[in-house]
């Protein structure tokens, strides 16, 4: 335990004893965190400031540096805390204690679980007729959820996207443990409440059945979610607020039953769990970090203030929330709100089996079924995501088999699926419509499609998932028989007024139309930036989808089945814009993921052998990657020989099974860069394949990747075979001075450079400073920082404002000493100058207010 002299101030104890304290606090540090934040000792801005540092001994760090900015009296505080942890923690954690409940007011919590029971108890599937009905209980598949994922302890606030493969998170349960729904709120670590839930995944994933699984098993009467009420909210529903409210005319909205004891229930908010679900469909979500705050349930404000604050801790402080989003709007929630990060990963082999059985109740077609899509690798894994699982299920049902050309790419599934619904839903199969109906009623046919298409692109374009009836773009949709089988209705009503509002029955449908609109129209291609934008993602799946339209498997098949013609022209336009950008970007290192992905979706090889960039950089960094991430990126490379520049696959949650997956790519890197991923000694002992073998590369990136001394001892011995490495970064890991020292005999060649700052290691020691030309264990004012920062700067020049703020959250948490150095000063001046012009350019409020923030750091 921490003891202070009395002859020394409290400052000096910390300064003397910060080893021993970042040993002896790292395995503490969140819980510290929260009382020090509960004392008044540190600020919300501090906290977020220490929350986004790369792991705990880091994060032990930034709390001593702050520390020393506020005072002696701050020290003497903090070092009675540390002394007592764990019974600091257990009372700022203590349960508020609660008034006997009335009678009154477990009538209105049976009353309402009786209403989400009912209001849950079906299943909506996204072609529903009117009278079906599918009981949730006979059709719910388990999904795998799991704790985060392993970069999270390095980067907590990065995005997290859906990757992995499915089974090796499962047999990885010691690192990606399977959680319960009913685990959401129990501590992961056992050391701080869990109040602030966010969980995440890609577009079809589950999201929403979760949540409605929850709904179900709370109105069910299951004790295991230890909540008097849970209060429902969709953001799309939100979306239709356009004038000032409070929290409590949202939660009346449709639950008019808890009126009458609704004062108690927010009274008693440590009882209170309040999900919102789909805060990517916000049509506010850029603004939800906001300084204005509500603190009171009555309390008037735009509705962006009012949820702004809830998600803040600010209104309702003692409520659980649980938030659902998207990957690409999960960088516009404040760090500070989530307690815990939760990724849903979809269905297990043996779920996306247990959904066939459960969906065509037949066992032996659905294992008939359940072997064709077995045999093609793309449905099988797109089966994974459970809405896309269902669509292949549609498909199936509808054709008993597969329509034509067995599909390829997520495009040519939901073109299929299009012509299966309007298939099922107009009682005839395509053929005989093409003969019996009239070229008139071929041309209805496509000129409702092409208008599901324009309202389609439209509100995507403006963020818009609900569309009022009074739009034109609706309008023009009325008397249309087919609108019911693509468009959910709701009805809205207001003081005087009721209104009709429509919506896709799942984003990815809308974005799936509005490609089509975009593609087999007169509309222009949208514009896509190739670096310096501001492309929050939320346009990438379209984008997909409008690469998959206009290849020519798929025009001719929407032109064959739906009467949709095409412009040759325009195809033509495509195909060369996405050469040209390709190439741009692997000339100029950009993020590339993407645009991967079109030219999948072309299914086209001679796309990729027109590409002929000057320099092969591929950067996908930072986007958790996933099995059709990996083949998007195979797709490209393998039919192109020669070496590859650079590959940066930093923070992308890499395993064993996908470094093995890649190895051939591997072997022909001159540069690569596996920074910031939980690198176990399996997924080492792959990179040290490739070193014993390569002629290639030279340079090896592992720095924040939890390396300890033996796993550097293997790719020593690995190095030691071709002896071609000339550069190992490994900063931020756990080695000490005896496994750098393994390294001694291959110092100054072939390896010329040893970055070893933030590990184990002591500067001082004799061992090291025998060794000090050519191995760094801490910041020196040389050529090799400035080459850095030239690296780091052209990244960020290239980069989208969202990329550009994930970089600057790693680059701008620097103490101020290490910025006397000349490469430093150099290097931020020229950070906070494309700042300051990007913050000219930008027309997003939130945006804006990240980019200041990192201009004020760096206002040298």
């Amino acid at each position: 335990m921490v003891e202070t002299d009395a002859c020394n101030s409290c400052l000096t104890t910390i300064r003397v004893m910060r080893v021993s304290l970042v040993d002896e606090l790292e395995g503490k540090i969140d819980s510290l965190l929260e009382v020090l934040v509960s004392r008044g000792l540190f600020t919300r801005d501090d906290r977020e400031e220490v929350l986004c540092q790369p792991g705990p001994r880091s994060r032990v760090r930034t709390v001593l540096d702050i520390l020393e900015c506020k005072g002696e009296e701050a020290a003497k505080v903090f070092l009675a805390i540390s002394s007592h942890p764990q019974e600091e923690a257990q009372r700022h954690s203590k349960e508020l204690n609660t008034q006997p409940q009335s009678i009154e007011y477990n009538k209105v919590k049976q009353k309402h679980k009786d209403v989400l029971r009912r209001r849950s108890e079906s299943m909506l599937f996204y072609n529903t007729r009117h009278g079906e009905k599918t009981l949730f209980s006979e059709h719910y598949v388990n999904l795998l959820l799991v704790d985060g994922h392993q970069g999270l302890d390095i980067k907590r606030h990065e995005l997290l996207t859906f990757g992995q493969k499915r089974l090796s998170m499962q047999q990885k349960s010691a690192v990606h443990k399977k959680i319960a729904p009913a685990e959401l709120f129990s501590s992961a670590y056992g050391n701080r409440p869990v109040k602030k839930v966010l969980v995440t995944g890609v577009a079809g994933i589950g999201k929403t059945i979760l949540v409605q699984k929850m709904l179900f098993d709370f109105g069910g009467r299951k004790d295991h979610l230890a909540f008097d009420f849970i209060i429902h909210m969709t953001f799309r529903d939100l979306n239709l607020i356009d004038k000032p409210t409070n929290f409590r005319e949202l939660v009346l909205r449709k639950n008019r039953h808890l009126a009458k004891e609704l004062d108690n229930i927010l009274a008693n908010d440590e009882r209170l769990l309040i999900i919102l679900d789909g805060f990517d469909e916000f049509r506010h979500y850029r603004g939800c970090n906001v300084d204005v705050f509500v603190t009171e349930p009555d309390e008037d404000a735009e509705v962006v203030e009012v949820l702004g604050s809830l998600m803040q801790g600010e209104l309702l402080p003692n409520a659980s929330v649980m938030l659902t989003s998207r990957p690409t709007a999960v960088n516009h929630i404040p760090v500070g709100c989530v307690d815990r990060f939760v990724l849903i990963a979809g269905f297990s082999l043996a779920e996306v089996h247990d959904f066939f059985l459960h969906y065509f109740r037949d066992d032996a077609f659905a294992d008939r079924m359940f072997v064709v899509v077995s045999a093609n690798e793309l449905m099988l894994t797109l089966c994974y995501i459970p809405a896309f699982c269902y669509i292949v299920c549609c498909i199936l049902k509808e054709s008993k088999d597969l329509c034509g050309e067995s599909p390829k790419t997520m495009t040519d599934i939901y073109v299929q699926y299009l012509v299966c619904l309007i298939r099922s839903h107009t009682q005839a199969r395509s053929e005989t419509f093409l003969q019996e109906q009239s070229t008139k009623g071929m041309e209805q046919l496509s000129d409702i499609v092409i208008k599901l298409g324009r309202l389609a692109f439209r509100k995507l374009m403006e963020h818009q998932t609900l569309f009022y009836s009074s739009d034109s773009d609706v309008a023009a949709l009325e008397g249309c028989s087919l609108v019911s089988t693509f468009l959910d209705k709701i009805v809205t009503q207001e003081p005087g007024y009721t209104e009709e509002v429509y919506s896709f029955a799942h984003l990815t449908v809308q974005e799936f139309f509005a490609a089509v609109y975009c593609a087999l129209t007169d509309h222009p291609l949208p514009d896509a930036s190739t670096g310096g934008g501001t492309n929050s993602g939320h346009l990438d799946l379209f984008n997909r989808f409008l690469s998959g339209i206009l290849s020519e498997r798929n025009t001719n098949l929407l032109s064959r089945h739906l009467g949709l013609s095409y412009h040759k022209d325009k195809v033509d336009t495509y195909r060369q814009r996405i050469i040209g950008e390709l190439a741009v970007l692997c000339d100029n290192g950009a993020h590339i993921l993407n645009h991967l992905h079109c030219l999948f979706e072309q299914q086209d090889p001679s796309l990729a052998l027109a590409v002929q960039p000057k320099t092969l950089r591929i950067n996908v960094s930072d986007e958790t990657l996933s099995q059709m991430d990996y083949n998007a990126i195979k797709y490209f490379l393998n039919p192109i020989e020669g070496k590859i520049s650079e590959l940066d696959l930093t923070g992308t949650g890499v395993s064993f099974e996908a470094l093995r997956d890649i190895q051939p790519l591997l072997l022909r890197c001159e540069s690569l860069w596996l920074g910031e991923n939980n690198l176990d000694m399996d997924s080492v002992q792959v990179i040290a394949d490739v070193l014993q073998v390569s002629d290639t590369m030279t340079h090896l990136g592992i720095g924040w990747s939890n390396l300890g001394d033996d796993e550097l001892l293997v790719l020593s011995s690995a190095i030691r075979v071709k002896k071609k490495l000339m550069e190992l970064w490994m900063e931020g890991n756990r080695v000490s001075c005896r496994g750098l020292l393994s390294l001694s005999d291959l110092t100054p060649n072939p390896l010329k450079k040893v970055v070893a700052i933030w590990n184990d290691l002591n500067d001082t020691e004799p061992e090291l400073r025998r060794s000090q030309e050519s191995i760094t264990v801490n910041f020196t004012d040389d050529n090799m920082w400035e080459a850095w920062g030239e690296w780091v700067f052209k990244r960020c020049e290239v980069s989208s404002n969202e990329k550009l703020v994930t970089v600057l959250h790693k680059v701008c948490n620097v103490s101020v000493h290490y910025l006397e150095a000349h490469w430093a000063r150099t290097f931020y001046k020229q950070l906070s100058q494309l700042i300051k012009h990007r913050i000219e350019l930008c027309t997003e409020d939130d945006m804006c207010k990240k980019l200041r923030k990192f201009e004020n750091s760096l206002d040298l």
